[in-house]
């Protein structure tokens, strides 16, 4: 059964509907993303610190 809120065919909805739609979906995956990102952090504890450590020291680099 289709979901109401996000239609099959989103090219068929006014484009503000779709760009509502898209921010909807948009704010749903980056939530998916920060929790797929915490937990592999608590799974991974190491990896997590080796890749917080490599990111500071690739900002530090950082020139703008």
């Amino acid at each position: 059964m289709p979901d109401p809120e996000f239609p099959a065919d989103p090219t068929r909805d006014t484009p503000q509907e779709t760009d509502a739609a898209r921010r909807r979906r948009r704010a749903q995956f980056l939530r998916d993303l920060a929790e797929a990102r915490e937990l592999r952090d608590r799974v991974q504890p190491r990896r997590a610190k080796v890749a917080r450590l490599r990111h500071a020291m690739r900002m530090r680099t950082f020139r703008w």
